[in-house]
């Protein structure tokens, strides 16, 4: 059975699985115009949560649904392409109407004026949105990056394309990561019926 992988001291967060799910935080977070933006710009973009507290109003300005921003990553220090859809520009242009479009850190800090939200918070913060709709696992920041690769893959996406995405080795890493489970392999096997 192909699972995430425990055998580590901390258990691995998860994916959120079931799109259901994902409507059910999105309209419990409907009135948290940042919160939204936060979760909807991380499952739409499968950046880091060290990525996502990095970006900057003055990269979204202007943006419609095809956009693409660059961003260097944190922990690769790579160039990476971030090509927005429609869900993420609707959700950031809310935020940014609260907001205001200034400068400064895209997701702003609740308890330090003018400061970025830090990872330790989205962590709290995903981990909460799960629990509150009684998503049963273990969720943190890291859910938003695995929900984009396990969302892709369950609409068709091939492997080969999303390990590159995520910069895997190898398809079975890509796998583990993403906690695909034997149900999910069984599910494909029964979609496919020649």
């Amino acid at each position: 059975m192909i699972s995430c992988d425990t055998k580590h001291k901390a258990r691995k967060v998860e994916p959120i699985r079931s799109k259901a799910d994902i409507y059910r935080i999105k309209e419990l977070l409907s009135e948290q115009p940042r919160n939204l933006a936060l979760f909807t710009v991380g499952i739409n973009t499968n950046l880091r949560a060290s990525d996502l507290v990095r970006l900057e109003v003055n990269q979204f300005r202007g943006i419609q649904p095809g956009t693409t921003i660059e961003i260097v990553e944190k922990k690769t220090k790579k160039p990476r392409c971030i090509t927005l859809n429609t869900g993420t520009v609707s959700a950031i242009k809310g935020w940014l109407k609260v907001r205001g479009e200034k400068t400064g850190p895209l997701f702003l800090s609740q308890r330090i004026n003018g400061n970025a939200i830090c990872v330790s918070s989205v962590h709290r913060l995903v981990k909460a949105w799960c629990t509150q709709i009684n998503l049963q696992g273990n969720y943190g920041s890291h859910s938003l990056r695995k929900t984009w690769g396990y969302q892709a893959w369950r609409a068709g996406i091939d492997l080969p394309r999303i390990m590159v995405i995520f910069n895997h080795v190898s398809q079975k890493q890509t796998l583990q990561y993403l906690c695909i489970q034997a149900q999910d392999i069984h599910d494909v096997y029964m979609k496919v019926d020649l």
